[in-house]
């Protein structure tokens, strides 16, 4: 599995999303893939929420992984 890590930003804070990026992606295909994914989700339901995206994001090979959000560094 790749150590590959992408943080899925939101406004707030207890959205955050962190997952871990199947071996076969690079880097530039990578974020269009993903925002891709997630505006299928919201093509097909406007109100879409986590639980929404993680089974479309599994299916194609992420992974969620938890995490402890710090304090911001600004």
């Amino acid at each position: 599995m790749s150590e590959t890590l992408m943080i899925l930003p939101a406004r707030n804070s207890s959205a955050i999303r962190l997952v871990r990026v199947p071996d076969d992606f690079e880097q530039h295909e990578l974020y269009r893939h993903v925002t891709g994914l997630i505006a299928q989700v919201e093509e097909e339901n406007p109100d879409y929420d986590w639980d929404d995206i993680a089974p479309l994001l599994e299916d194609h090979g992420f992974e969620a992984v938890d995490f402890i959000l710090g304090p911001a560094l600004d």
